[in-house]
């Protein structure tokens, strides 16, 4: 088994609290986020009036791979035009717990598509989303 990567150094930490697991309220320690959560209908939940973790997780890992993206054409002096990544987070059983999956959808329409999943590839590399999940979940890449 391979050691955990460990920081360089510590750039900025974010804090978090959640009460009361999927049928609760999260927020942050600086309150610019503060949610109600709620189990989407397929896990027996009634599925609105909130959020749920999987919808939290895709929305932070497309926006930080939309980051990575633009780090990595900035360093490759490339335009990328307008980037968009659509991240989808499923759920499911893995043997007696659950499990993810996750497929990132990227659209470089201003790029020609070798060079678009060029990018994309180094910008999974770099991604600390991709970094974090490596090994211990499927993710798919697809530029769309």
């Amino acid at each position: 088994m391979s050691q955990p990567a460990i920081l360089e150094k510590r750039l900025y930490t974010a804090r978090a609290t959640a009460i009361g697991g999927r049928e609760g309220t999260a927020k942050t320690d600086d309150g610019v986020l503060e949610v109600t959560l709620v189990p989407p209908k397929a896990l027996g939940g009634k599925g609105e009036g909130g959020t749920n973790p999987e919808q939290l997780f895709a929305t932070g890992y497309a926006a930080c791979f939309g980051s990575a993206l633009a780090h990595v054409a900035r360093l490759q002096k490339t335009d990328p035009g307008q980037v968009s990544v659509t991240a989808e987070v499923t759920i499911g059983p893995v043997g007696k717990g659950f499990g993810l999956a996750v497929a990132l959808n990227v659209s470089l329409p201003d790029l020609p598509r070798e060079q678009a999943e060029a990018l994309v590839a180094t910008a999974h590399e770099v991604c600390p989303y991709s970094n974090a999940t490596r090994g211990n979940i499927e993710v798919t890449l697809a530029v769309i």
